[in-house]
């Protein structure tokens, strides 16, 4: 029985700490991943906004819905292993940038991606740029010691390379 208290009281303190830690964390963050591709900024921009076709390329991606449009802004749902998730296009301006923004109040997190494009020697550079704000201490301790804040967009741009069947060198800053 001894045992099993002293057990408890540990991981009710582990779970104290990472959450007081949580805490002290800033709710917002900007994290950027970019990689080069040997395919024009048109093609680039055509594979990245045909978000219906997203599924065929990118992994982890099960689905992609088009909604009604919000404020004026091109809607869709977007189905992965980790349940739905809504984004409004607030910014597109072909094929230089696009902005997305998470369209979940329910969430907990939010912010947005901007993607930009710009054409490089013998290519494309693809700019993610992630606005992130995460509400939950316990998920921000977790986004930020355990799944870091460039893994969503690295794995983007991996998926991206591969469709243009080329090996992705990601740089982050």
């Amino acid at each position: 029985m001894k045992w099993v208290l002293i057990v408890l009281g540990i991981l009710v303190g582990l779970f104290a700490i990472v959450y007081l830690v949580g805490t002290l964390l800033p709710k917002s963050h900007v994290a950027t991943s970019s990689a080069k591709f040997k395919t024009s900024p048109e093609e680039v921009w055509k594979i990245i906004t045909d978000f219906a076709a997203a599924p065929t390329w990118r992994e982890g991606l099960k689905s992609m819905e088009q909604l009604p449009d919000r404020n004026g802004h091109a809607v869709w749902a977007e189905t992965s292993k980790f349940g739905q998730m809504t984004y409004e296009i607030t910014e597109f301006d072909p094929p230089h940038r696009m902005v997305t923004q998470i369209g979940d109040d329910n969430l907990p997190f939010g912010g947005n991606w901007s993607y930009e494009l710009s054409a490089v020697e013998g290519g494309t550079k693809l700019t993610i740029t992630e606005n992130g704000e995460i509400y939950n201490p316990m998920f921000r301790f977790m986004a930020r010691f355990v799944f870091g804040y460039h893994g969503t967009m690295d794995g983007y741009l991996k998926s991206l390379g591969e469709k243009l069947g080329e090996e992705t060198v990601i740089v982050r800053s």
